[in-house]
């Protein structure tokens, strides 16, 4: 007999309903979500069966733990896609117990609309790539403070870069009154701190590229160097989950919308749907080739 368990996460707690292969359900829990909770489900729905299809509705990052246990331990687990997922989505009463209810009687019937599930290794390689990226915007966020403070006091200056050897230098050299001097070496230092973190993120992406074929390959392509391969890597994963390069660009959100009627057809901007993050680094590719490849400039 097989056993159908939907599961609902959140945050701090988790919602499973157990079904069998006739509907019936044969048992409701709650757990946390920690692997102690997860392993608590395991071995519930093993006291039934020891045949267990399993789908997890992801919230924010709080599936992975539930769902990798489960994977772990043998079961045939599926993640659902929440916003494909008609019946949740669109259901007028949200409650934990109806959604893993539902979840379970989707599975069931071979209804479950996925999502992707990336390895564990590329799982790895996004959370990498991503602290860089919130690292980035902090750094961002630093010299925007810096910036006010120089308007503030009417400073302007003539450095390419302000924050080029030269110009630190300069804004070291500054004395302004004392609270604003201090939030301005209190920045400063802040900014040094958050170079230093990013340039070690920055080989640690760099060290996996080199043992990367995939992104050796992606390298040879102009504009791509070894930080937007690697994003392209780890948000599209396994490319051939893609069957056909039109699917891909179409994840991508880089295909143009189209609207037929009768034989009208009009085809308007991209749909920007799919993965933001590997939509705008190849925006960031294409301009980069722009700037120093003559023939693709005049593309």
């Amino acid at each position: 007999m097989s056993v159908y368990v939907g599961v609902d996460v959140h945050k701090r707690f988790c919602q499973a309903t157990l079904m069998s292969e006739d509907g019936t359900i044969l048992d409701e829990t709650r757990f946390e979500n920690t692997l102690d909770g997860a392993t608590s489900l395991v071995n519930l729905a093993r006291s039934y069966s020891s045949n267990i299809k399993a789908v997890v509705e992801p919230s924010a990052n709080y599936w992975i733990k539930v769902y990798d246990k489960l994977e772990d331990e043998g079961f045939e687990v599926k993640l659902s896609n929440p916003s494909k997922t008609k019946a949740i989505a669109e259901a007028r009463v949200k409650m934990d117990r109806l959604d893993a209810k539902t979840l379970a009687y989707l599975l069931r019937g071979k209804l479950v609309a996925e999502s992707y599930v990336p390895t564990k290794k590329n799982r790895e390689r996004r959370t990498l790539i991503r602290h860089r990226a919130s690292l980035i915007k902090m750094r961002v966020e630093v010299k925007n403070r810096v910036h006010a403070l120089l308007d503030k006091h009417d400073l302007s200056y003539n450095y390419t870069d302000l924050y080029g050897k030269e110009g630190l230098e300069w804004l070291h050299s500054l004395n302004l009154p004392a609270t604003d001097d201090h939030i301005l070496k209190s920045n400063l230092q802040i900014l040094e701190t958050l170079n230093e973190q990013i340039q070690d993120a920055d080989i640690q992406i760099a060290k996996d590229a080199v043992n990367e074929e995939q992104a050796k390959l992606l390298m040879t392509m102009p504009g791509v160097d070894y930080y937007a391969a690697m994003i392209l890597l780890s948000e599209i994963g396994d490319v051939k989950r893609f069957a056909s390069p039109e699917k891909l660009v179409s994840w991508v959100g880089l295909a143009p919308q189209v609207h037929q009627s009768g034989e009208t057809r009009w085809t308007g901007h991209i749909t920007r749907k799919g993965s933001k993050r590997a939509r705008w680094i190849l925006t960031q590719c294409a301009q980069s080739t722009r700037q120093h490849n003559p023939k693709m400039r005049t593309f």
